[in-house]
């Protein structure tokens, strides 16, 4: 089994900037894509940005030139970052992580995070 724990969340004033970081743990053989999802009230979660194991990543238009996933994977770390900047009201949401965590050479399965919270004041 792994782990993912998430932490930076918090209150931030609209223009401002918080640094999300999560943590992958446990039994981990390798960690391919890594991702961060977002959800609103009563809106289904939307893939925000990814970052393959050669760095590689992807963003959805709306925070693209704001958002910056990166990674660290050394194995003491195996951590992914979402750098945010520039918040906007819309902005406020549970940020989660994700994973596609190989716990042995044949088995992968997508992990998440439990969530942090993202609040933005206008």
């Amino acid at each position: 089994q792994a782990q993912l724990v998430e932490s930076g969340g918090g209150l931030v004033q609209a223009g401002g900037s918080l640094r999300l970081s999560c943590a992958a743990s446990g039994s981990i053989f390798s960690i391919n894509a890594m991702y961060w999802y977002r959800q609103t009230l009563g809106k289904q979660r939307e893939l925000v940005a990814s970052i393959e194991t050669g760095g590689s990543t992807n963003y959805i238009d709306s925070v693209k030139g704001r958002f910056t996933i990166s990674r660290d994977n050394a194995k003491a770390k195996n951590t992914v970052y979402l750098q945010v900047n520039s918040l906007k009201p819309e902005g406020r949401a549970v940020y989660y992580c994700a994973a596609d965590i190989r716990t042995s050479w044949d088995q992968e399965y997508k992990y998440w995070g439990q969530g942090t919270q993202v609040t933005v004041s206008s």
